[in-house]
């Protein structure tokens, strides 16, 4: 129980980061700019939230595994992605990476353009209106989305047990460490599922409590 919630910790704080890196430029183009096939690369992005986990497995598996597309050219570089620690976070990446993309492009949606406007006239730079002005304005929103991917991570099951397999201390997460007691002792099974549902409930009940006071805010 302890090395499943330890590579959850650690794989689910990284896709975290990466996220926040990745994902957060992506969103602030995505409100701020149209462009041609914008519909077309806004429902790519989206596809995961309704793609069965198994199917992103296998995708991620043809894409990255020893065989896939880009197994040959990572194999050289002397990278070896699938069925280790890394592909749990990619695993997790991909899956929940667009809930916070959809909350963070609706906070930075939401950000009253006047705000910055004001700003540049009062000589700030595009880099000083973002930091002082966008970010906090849209905040509530992004951490909205954190919660969301975060919880949605650390749930990850189907694409994770395909691409990352379920080796102890190496990929086997919380999720993983159920299903293998289910096979062999169910009492640790319940306790991991109680602990699953604790934290599921906190979740909700932040992401609940952040939106109340967005609205309460914005009201």
């Amino acid at each position: 129980m302890g090395d499943a919630l330890r590579v959850s910790l650690l794989t689910t704080g990284i896709t975290l980061l990466l996220t926040v890196t990745l994902v957060t430029p992506v969103a602030w183009l995505l409100a701020r700019f149209d462009f041609p096939g914008k519909p077309v690369l806004e429902t790519l992005l989206d596809l995961p939230i309704v793609l069965p986990p198994v199917v992103a497995g296998v995708g991620l598996l043809l894409t990255f595994g020893r065989g896939g597309l880009l197994g040959p050219a990572l194999e050289l570089a002397g990278i070896q992605l699938a069925f280790s620690t890394a592909a749990v976070v990619l695993a997790q990446l991909f899956v929940s990476a667009p809930f916070y993309l959809r909350t963070a492009r609706a906070g930075f949606q939401a950000v009253n353009r006047d705000a910055e406007d004001a700003a540049r006239t009062d000589g700030a730079s595009d880099g000083q209106v973002f930091r002082l002005i966008t970010w906090p304005l849209a905040f509530p929103f992004l951490l909205e989305g954190l919660v969301l991917a975060w919880a949605r991570a650390l749930g990850e099951f189907g694409a994770t047990i395909l691409f990352a397999g379920s080796l102890q201390g190496q990929t086997r997460t919380v999720t993983l460490a159920i299903y293998a007691a289910l096979e062999s002792d169910l009492a640790p099974a319940l306790v991991l599922s109680a602990v699953m549902v604790l934290v599921a409930f906190g979740l909700l009940l932040l992401v609940r409590s952040v939106a109340g006071r967005r609205e309460r805010a914005a009201g």
